[in-house]
């Protein structure tokens, strides 16, 4: 029915299909079969598939299709922001026929969320502004991604999450859930696409500063920006990649004034002695308060990340009794046709490598917060257990 439908370009077979499924000949097969009735129904289009991050590039499944895209989240859910670019470099190095391109990438940030020092998986705006910086000069460097997709333009419902200050939310949009808000990265974007001139100064709702000279971040199409604290001229720069950073004194209450060309856009910082902790995110889950949580001194609980937690012997045998109540409780909730079928673990070891490292920049709170997502859900009584059962294994030293 979408034959003559002018906005679309290929025909996809499967998105992330192995994030589930390891890749077996049954699999292969029903791919095959798709394919070939895509190419049926419609000579004219390419097909293609949208891989999760840890599908290795030397799987077959990646032959099937016409052309392929990659699900990649590194500097958010794992790893660092220039793994990004060294998986695509990889890539198109080992395969420099195939075509590749970037199907999902983004951040979450709820704009209540500030940070001068931002890092990943902290929800903030700055974050958000500083990852998506990134990701549009690793596209702009490789001509050879035949497409990409910002996830997402907008905040969207998303029952199963609990994070980022509002349950019920994924937040990796540019906008916010009601559309009244365009995040800092927004005009990233517009900065890089739009031939409409305009200039934003980033940080607009981080006021309260403590730090004695603070990072001001200014986006524009335009060549250059002068930045004005107080009517004081801070000097002009110039930056190809749109993006402008200058070094501020923050000393009482600052007026900042960005001008380009004709066009200005103004913010507002006060120095304060003591961090504004509204702007910092305290996760708690939908089911636990936070003084529910007892951490002793030393030793790991449900605040705990991953990454710390498998740095222990103990915190590897605690993780694999995880695992496996998650497998059990998956099977309890399978009805009907799937009751037979068990939960399947035989993930490839880079697979599993992958899901590990992903896992290792959330608490177990987050996780226990999001799981959700594949139907498993947790009562008070599970979470005082695991975090029992955390509090009686001794953190690694730092």
């Amino acid at each position: 029915q979408n034959y003559n439908h002018a906005c679309i370009a290929v025909w996809g077979l499967s998105n992330e299909i192995t994030a589930a499924s390891v890749v077996n000949e049954e699999l292969l097969e029903n791919h095959r079969e798709l394919n070939d009735l895509c190419h049926r129904m419609d000579a004219t289009r390419m097909t293609t598939m949208a891989h999760a991050f840890m599908l290795e590039i030397e799987s077959p499944i990646l032959e099937i299709p016409d052309v392929n895209s990659y699900n990649l989240y590194f500097g958010w859910y794992l790893g660092e922001l220039e793994q990004n670019d060294e998986f695509f470099d990889e890539y198109h190095e080992k395969y420099p026929d195939r075509v590749i391109g970037f199907s999902e990438y983004g951040a979450d940030a709820n704009p209540q969320y500030q940070s001068a020092h931002p890092e990943r998986s902290d929800y903030t705006e700055s974050y958000q502004a500083v990852y998506h910086e990134h990701m549009l000069k690793l596209i702009a460097d490789r001509p050879y991604l035949w497409a990409t997709h910002v996830w997402n333009m907008f905040d969207f419902g998303a029952d199963a999450r609990a994070e980022g200050g509002e349950n019920g939310q994924n937040h990796k949009g540019l906008m916010t859930f009601d559309r009244s808000y365009k995040k800092d990265a927004f005009y990233a974007y517009k900065a890089w696409l739009s031939d409409d001139p305009f200039v934003h100064l980033c940080g607009k709702r981080y006021v309260d500063r403590v730090e004695d000279v603070t990072k001001v971040t200014v986006y524009s199409n335009l060549p250059a920006v002068e930045l004005f604290a107080n009517g004081v001229s801070l000097g002009v720069k110039e930056a190809p990649d749109h993006f402008f950073y200058f070094d501020v004194p923050n000393v009482g209450e600052t007026t900042l004034v960005a001008k380009a060309g004709e066009l200005t856009d103004e913010s507002f910082i006060r120095k304060v002695d003591t961090f504004n902790e509204a702007y910092r995110l305290v996760e708690k889950n939908a089911i636990l308060n936070w003084f529910d949580i007892t951490e002793p001194e030393g030793y790991l609980s449900l605040n705990s990340k991953f990454s710390d937690i498998m740095a222990t012997v103990g915190g590897k045998i605690w993780a694999v009794r995880l695992m496996l109540m998650l497998k059990k409780k998956m099977d309890a909730n399978k009805t009907g046709e799937d009751k037979g079928e068990k939960m399947n673990f035989n993930f490839s070891p880079k697979a599993l490598k992958g899901m590990m490292a992903m896992l290792g920049g959330f608490t177990v709170l987050r996780m226990t917060g999001m799981i959700g997502m594949v139907g498993v859900s947790f009562t008070k009584e599970d979470l005082l257990a695991l975090n029992a059962q955390l509090n009686k294994i001794k953190a690694p030293k730092k």
